[in-house]
This record gives structure tokens, sequence and C-alpha cells, in this order.
């Protein structure tokens, strides 16, 4: 590819999961993000809730002043908490929302402009009718409540079977539930991660194909899918670790099919359409030597589109 990916996408990170410490909201989160602020490998970082309101506002300076985007991901609560939007306990759905409420004011107070999240566990073939409806449900609560304050919320599908076992899910009805929502809810939008879809038995063509009306939000990653294997399930390892599914040459074809499907070519408001890097350091890895090894793997897959 001539161009270059600053012109096409705006290219992110998640930082949470690059230094998992982080993860709960304290440890080390404004040192971390400031190391990624003045790299310009990047547009944007994805951050997750930040305990202390002094770091909160470290965070939004260093972002105003280096120019970096911030977008927010309440995955990690509702995983810690094991809350969820589609639950069919009425109180346990409350909660969910409850939560994901206070997500959304944070996430204005950090400048973003989605907030990202997940279902809950898929219940089976006989309750998933109610578990789709529970989810509306609570959609239909804080879509309004995020239009409210200029935000817009992005649901990331997960894996069926594997890991996170999430009710969505399946790219197919992934797409008919966000059809479903974006009716009364058009800024609504799915998330489509590369490290999920070796997890749901995809590819790349049918499931972006499927998704591309929807899609808001585009994450790349690795996964492994051997049963016993170190790093198995949604772990995000670094592309090409040993046993995995996806190095370049599926990273190239992830992206090949992400200009085919006319999602490279989505801008909204002048914004260029975003695509987040998720990996994690394993066993005896460090952040830093990772997000090297991420970033060499990103510029090869980039030259060979």
């Amino acid at each position: 590819m001539k161009k270059s990916w600053e012109s096409i996408l705006t290219l992110s990170v998640v930082h949470f999961m690059l230094f998992p410490e982080t993860q709960s909201g304290g440890g080390p989160v404004v040192e971390t993000i400031e190391k990624l602020a003045l790299d310009d490998f990047l547009g944007a970082v994805e951050i997750t809730r930040i305990s202390s309101p002094e770091d909160r506002a470290s965070v939004r300076s260093i972002a105003l002043q280096s120019g970096l985007k911030i977008g927010f991901g309440a995955q990690p609560l509702l995983l810690s908490s094991g809350l969820s939007l589609n639950d069919l306990d009425e109180a346990g759905r409350a909660r969910a929302v409850d939560l994901i409420r206070s997500c959304i004011d944070e996430a204005a107070e950090m400048g973003c402009a989605r907030v990202a999240f997940l279902t809950g566990r898929d219940p089976g073939d006989a309750d998933r009718p109610r578990a789709l409806d529970a989810l509306a449900a609570s959609l239909n609560t804080l879509c309004p409540y995020a239009g409210d304050k200029g935000l817009a919320l992005t649901l990331e599908t997960f894996d069926r079977e594997v890991d996170k076992k999430a009710l969505l899910g399946p790219s197919d009805l992934s797409a008919a539930f966000a059809q479903r929502m974006r009716a009364d809810h058009p800024t609504f939008g799915l998330m489509y991660d590369l490290s999920h879809q070796p997890l749901l038995g995809e590819t790349a063509r049918e499931a972006l194909t499927t998704l591309q009306p929807h899609l808001v939000h585009i994450h790349v990653g690795n996964a492994v899918t051997i049963p016993g294997k170190p790093a198995y399930g949604d772990l995000h390892p670094r592309f090409g670790y040993p046993e995995s599914a996806n190095d370049v040459p599926e990273l190239v074809d992830f992206l090949k099919n992400l200009f085919h499907v006319g999602y490279l070519q989505k801008k909204n408001h002048g914004v260029t359409p975003w695509v987040g890097i998720e990996v994690k350091p394993q066993a005896g890895e460090t952040s830093e030597l990772i997000w090297a090894h991420t970033k060499r793997t990103w510029r090869e897959a980039w030259s060979a589109i």
C-alpha cells in the first residue's frame, strides 16, 4: 500500500490490554499513556475506567497536548464484575445498565466519542430469544443516555464456545441484532476483532461482508485455538505467537477485506475509521517488546496490501 495508513484510518491500541496492570483502573496509567502519546505511530488510544480523578485529568491533558484521540472500553468492567446486559434476572440486568451508565459518564469526561462493551454469556438455544430481548431493553435505555452526552455505543462481538461464550457472538446473529437496534438508534454499531475470528470459526470475507452495514470499529489481534496450548482462548498473544492463528498473512488478508467491504472508506464527520490493535504480553514477555514487535508486524502487513 503506497498510501500511509494515517490518511485512511485512525490507528489505536487497547491500552489496558498492552499494559494489563492498568486494567483495574490503577497502576502506571499516566506514565504508560504518555509513552504511547510520544510515539506518533498511533492516532488514538483505547482506555477503560481510570479510578483517580487526578489521573483522568492527566490523561486528558496528555491527549490534548499530543493530538491523541481517546476511545473507551467497558469490557473489563463487565467481565470482572460478572454483570450482563442480557441477564434474564431483572435486578442483575439493572446493575449492568447502571455500570454502563457510569462508563458513559466517564467517557464523556475523557472526551470520547464512543463506549464499547460486550454482551453477557449465551444462555443456550432455549433462552437465547429472551436474552436478545433483555439486551435490547438495556440498549433502549443506554443508547439515548449516551446520545444525550454526545456519545454512541459500540457492541464488540466475542466467541460463542471457547472463552467468553458470549451471546453475541456469531456474525450473522450479531448483524441481525444490530439491524434491529439501529432502526431506533442509528448511531449504535458493532466492533469486530480479528482475534475472535478463528475462535468463531469464521473467515474475514464472510464475517466482514455480513457485518459491514453496522461496523463502526475494528480490532486486530491474535488467538490460540488449540486446547491445552499456552495462551489458549481469548488472551490476545502477539502476532505469530507459537501455534497461534494469526500472523502477517492473516493480518494482510483481514486488511484487504476491510478495503473490499468498504469499511476503510467510511468517514464519520471527517473522522477516519478506527482500527485498534489489541495485544497482551504473555508469561515472560514485556509490554514494551510486544509493542515493538506489533509495530513491525503492522508495517510489514501494510506494505503487503
